[in-house]
C-alpha cells in the first residue's frame, strides 16, 4: 500500500497542467447535474434556457482550459472568457461561471509578461459583452449592475496580484537570507583561515629568522629547525581539519566534526610559542565545563591570536597568559610588557583582533584590546559558557 506521503510526493512530481486539469474536469462535470442548472452566474436579465447542442462546446471552453492557468494563463483566460460570454449570451447560467474569477486570479498570480496589456485588452472585451447582454435583455439590468459584476473581476484580478506580491516578497526573503548566509559562511571560514595560518606562519618565520643566527651552534639550530617542522606539520594539520568542515558530508558522520580544543591544547600552544623565543608565563584556574559549548573554541583563538601578535609586535618580550574557567564563563588575559622587537616577523591586517571582537559579542561576552598603562599591549575577553553555537 502507497504512504499518503509517498502518494503526495508522485502527484507533486507530474506536471503543472495535469495537476490543474482536475479542477477543470470538477466544475465542468458540477455544470451538467440538473440540480445546479440556472444556478451559476448571471450577467443580465436574459431568462434562463436549457441546454441544448451548444451547450458542451461552451463549458468546456470555459472549464477546461483551467489546466493551463499556471502554465499559461494569458491563454487560459482568452478562451474562458470565450467560452464565459458565450455561456451568457446563450443564457445558459450554469456554475462553469465561476471559471472566469478563476482564470482572473491565475493571470494576476502567474502572468509574468504584458500584464497591464492582457489587463486593458480584458477590459475592453467586457465593453461589447455588456452592451450585447444589455440590448438582447429587457432592460432591467442597470449600467451600475454592469459595473459593479466588473469590479468583482477586478477583485479577483487584484486577489492574484496581491498574492504574487506576497510570493515574490517570500522569494527576495530567501535570497536574501541565502546571501546573508553565504557571506556569515565566507566571514567564518576568513576568520578561521586567518587564525591557523597567522598564527603558524608567524611562528615558522620567527624560527626561521632566529635560524640564521645560530649557525655557530648546530644543536640549537638543529631545535629550532625542528620547531620549525613541527610548527609546518601542526599548520597543516589544522587546514586539513578546517577544509573538513567545508566537507559537504560534514556533520553526517562521513565527514570531520567541527571540535572544540582538547584539554592540554592551550598548554600546548603556549609551548609552541616559547620554542618560538617568546618567554610565556602561563597560568590556568579551574576545569573547563563538559558543557561550555563554543566558549572553549574562542578562548583557544583568543590565546592563539593574542600570542600570534605578541610574536609579531613584540619578539622575545616577556607575555603573560591567564585563563580562568568559572561555572558559567571563562575569563582570558594575555598581557605584553613590549619590551621586545618587531623586526622579521610579517605585517598584520587588523582582522585578528576584529574577528575575536565578533567571536566573542555572538557569545554575548566582553573582549578589549588595548595598550597597558606601562607599555605594552594586553586583551582581555570575558566569555560565557554553555552556549553551544
Amino acid at each position: 500500500m502507497i504512504s499518503p506521503r509517498r502518494l503526495s510526493g508522485r502527484w507533486q512530481r507530474l506536471d503543472v497542467t495535469v495537476r490543474d486539469l482536475p479542477l477543470g474536469l470538477l466544475i465542468l462535470a458540477g455544470s451538467f447535474l440538473p440540480a445546479l442548472h440556472g444556478n451559476g452566474t448571471r450577467v443580465g436579465d436574459l431568462p434562463t434556457r436549457p441546454f441544448d447542442a451548444l451547450t458542451a462546446l461552451a463549458l468546456g471552453l470555459e472549464c477546461l482550459p483551467l489546466a493551463l492557468r499556471r502554465r499559461g494563463p494569458a491563454v487560459c483566460l482568452a478562451l474562458v472568457s470565450l467560452g464565459f460570454a458565450v455561456d451568457q449570451v446563450r443564457a445558459y447560467h450554469s456554475v462553469a461561471g465561476v471559471a472566469l474569477p478563476l482564470a482572473l486570479l491565475s493571470a494576476g498570480a502567474h502572468l509574468d509578461r504584458h500584464r497591464r496589456a492582457a489587463a486593458l485588452l480584458f477590459s475592453a472585451a467586457y465593453v461589447p459583452l455588456a452592451v450585447v447582454l444589455h440590448r438582447l435583455g429587457s432592460g432591467g439590468e442597470t449600467a451600475s449592475e454592469f459595473v459593479t459584476f466588473y469590479l468583482a473581476l477586478v477583485l479577483a484580478w487584484g486577489t492574484g496580484a496581491w498574492l504574487r506580491a506576497g510570493r515574490a516578497a517570500e522569494a527576495e526573503h530567501r535570497r536574501r537570507v541565502a546571501e546573508d548566509t553565504r557571506t556569515a559562511e565566507r566571514t567564518r571560514i576568513a576568520r578561521e583561515l586567518h587564525d591557523v595560518v597567522t598564527h603558524h606562519v608567524t611562528a615558522m618565520v620567527v624560527q626561521a629568522e632566529a635560524a640564521r643566527y645560530l649557525t655557530a651552534a648546530p644543536d640549537r639550530l638543529d631545535r629550532t629547525l625542528t620547531a620549525v617542522t613541527d610548527t609546518g606539520r601542526l599548520a597543516i594539520a589544522d587546514l586539513r581539519h578546517l577544509l573538513d568542515l567545508l566537507n559537504p558530508d560534514h556533520g553526517t558522520g562521513t565527514g570531520g566534526g567541527d571540535r572544540a580544543p582538547s584539554a592540554g591544547r592551550l598548554l600546548t600552544l603556549v609551548e609552541r610559542t616559547r620554542r618560538a623565543g617568546q618567554p610565556v608565563e602561563f597560568t590556568e584556574e579551574g576545569t573547563p565545563a563538559p558543557s561550555s559549548g563554543s566558549a572553549d573554541l574562542v578562548a583557544y583563538r583568543v590565546v592563539q591570536e593574542a600570542l600570534t601578535n605578541a610574536l609579531k609586535y613584540a619578539h622575545g618580550s616577556r607575555t603573560s597568559v591567564r585563563v580562568r574557567h568559572g561555572a558559567k564563563e571563562i575569563t582570558v588575559e594575555v598581557g605584553t610588557d613590549g619590551s621586545g622587537s618587531a623586526a622579521g616577523s610579517p605585517g598584520g591586517s587588523g582582522r585578528g583582533l576584529a574577528g575575536l571582537r565578533e567571536r566573542v559579542d555572538v557569545l554575548g561576552g566582553e573582549f578589549s584590546a588595548e595598550h597597558a598603562p606601562g607599555g605594552g599591549f594586553v586583551v582581555r575577553a570575558r566569555i560565557p559558557a554553555g552556549n553551544p553555537s
